[in-house]
């Protein structure tokens, strides 16, 4: 098996954004770059959402009847 070796991160993000200006140019690297993040949310809050939406017979059904 052969071994990995992986690049610092400062060389990961030089080699990731001479990519992005190669493929997309300076304008749209900077516009992706600049992209707004969205915020996780917290996961009882996430898990409590996905019950409210959840129709319990038919999970169960999935899961338990096949």
């Amino acid at each position: 098996m052969k071994k990995s070796v992986l690049m610092e991160e400062e060389k990961l993000v030089e080699v990731a954004i001479e990519a992005l200006l190669d493929r997309l140019g300076p304008v749209e690297t900077n516009r992706f770059l600049n992209l707004p993040r969205k915020k996780r949310m917290e996961s009882v809050k996430r898990h409590r959402q996905w019950q409210q939406q959840l129709d319990k017979d038919a999970f169960f059904n999935k899961i338990f009847v096949q």
